[in-house]
C-alpha cells in the first residue's frame, strides 16, 4: 500500500476565468485576520473599516460577503474577474486543490464536470497541489 495519495503523478488544470468558482451558489470565502489586513491594505482601509463592510461572521469564523445573486463581493461580472486577485484569500488561490476536490478521483471528476479548467492544461505536479492544498 503507497503512503501517495491517488493523484501523486499531479493532476492536468489551467484556470480559464470562466468566474465560475466566485459566482453563482452561495458559499463561503474563509477569512483569517492576516488576510483581512491585506485585503484592507490593498482598499485602503484599516481591518475594522473592512470587516465592517465586507466581512460576515458565521459561527467563529469569518467570511467575506456575497451578493444577492451568490457573487462574491469582490467579483466584478463587467471585467468578469476579481477586484482584489493580487491579493486574494488563501481559499481562492488554492482553488481548486481543496482537501474535498481531492479526496477521490471521484470528488475531482465531479469539480471538472463544474469547472471548465479540470483536467485541461499542463500537469500540476503533486509538490505544487499539496503547497496549495486547502482544508476547508
Amino acid at each position: 500500500m503507497s503512503d501517495q495519495p491517488w493523484y501523486h503523478a499531479g493532476l492536468a488544470f489551467a484556470c480559464v476565468q470562466c468566474g465560475g468558482c466566485c459566482t453563482g451558489e452561495p458559499g463561503y470565502v474563509w477569512v483569517n485576520r492576516d488576510e483581512i489586513a491585506t485585503l484592507a491594505a490593498a482598499l485602503g482601509l484599516d481591518p475594522e473599516q473592512f470587516q465592517a463592510r465586507y466581512v460576515r461572521r458565521v459561527g467563529k469564523r469569518r467570511c467575506l460577503l456575497e451578493l444577492a445573486n451568490g457573487d462574491c463581493v469582490f467579483f466584478d461580472r463587467h471585467q468578469n474577474g476579481c477586484q482584489v486577485y493580487a491579493v486574494r484569500p488563501r481559499q481562492c488561490r488554492a482553488w481548486p486543490f481543496w482537501t474535498s476536490n481531492l479526496e477521490s478521483p471521484v470528488a475531482w471528476s465531479e469539480m471538472c464536470r463544474r469547472c471548465p479548467g479540470g483536467n485541461r492544461g499542463p500537469r500540476v505536479p503533486l509538490s505544487e497541489i499539496q503547497a496549495r492544498l486547502c482544508r476547508l
